[in-house]
C-alpha cells in the first residue's frame, strides 16, 4: 500500500532516508536535518511530495517528487529525486509501483512528464526503470557547489 508522507508517519520513513544516503555515500546524515527538511513536502505542497510503500505494517520503501521546469517543453515537470527499497524487498515490485505512482501524482499536479537520475553503476535500478515505458537519456549530469 502507497501512503503519503506527513507528520503522522515521517519518523517511520527516516531510517530508510539513511539507507538511501549511506548507499549514495552521503558523509553527513542527519536525521534531525533530514525531517526538517522532508517536512516541507506533504499533499497540499507546491514543493513535492514523499511517498512510502507499506507493507505487513511496515515501510519498506519511499519515493520523493519535486516540481520544476523544462525550457524545452516549456512546462512544469516532477522530479523523482528519491527512490529507494530496502534491500531484502527488492524484485517485488515495490520500485516500480512507487514509480507508478509518483507519475501519476506529478500528471495530476500539472507536471508533462516524470523525469530523474540514477548513478552509472547502479544497474539493479536500471533494470526497473528499463522495464517500464521509460526513455533513457544519454545526458550529463553537472554541479557546481563553487
Amino acid at each position: 500500500m502507497i501512503e503519503t508522507i506527513a507528520e503522522h508517519n515521517i519518523d517511520e520513513v527516516l531510517p530508510l532516508v539513511r539507507q538511501y544516503l549511506e548507499f549514495y555515500k552521503v558523509a553527513d546524515i542527519c536525521d534531525e536535518r533530514n525531517k526538517s527538511f522532508f517536512s516541507q513536502f506533504g499533499p497540499a505542497s507546491e514543493f513535492g511530495c514523499q511517498f512510502a510503500y507499506r507493507l505487513d505494517g511496515r515501510i519498506v520503501g519511499f519515493a520523493t517528487v519535486y516540481f520544476s521546469f523544462a525550457t524545452s517543453l516549456a512546462a512544469k515537470v516532477g522530479v523523482l529525486n528519491d527512490l529507494y527499497t530496502i534491500p531484502d524487498m527488492r524484485g517485488k515490485g515495490i520500485g516500480k509501483n512507487l514509480i507508478r505512482h509518483s507519475h501519476d501524482y506529478a500528471i495530476a499536479k500539472g507536471a508533462k512528464r516524470l523525469q530523474w537520475l540514477t548513478a552509472q553503476d547502479n544497474h539493479q535500478a536500471q533494470a526497473v526503470y528499463d522495464a517500464l515505458e521509460t526513455k533513457k537519456s544519454s545526458w550529463y549530469f553537472y554541479a557546481f557547489n563553487g
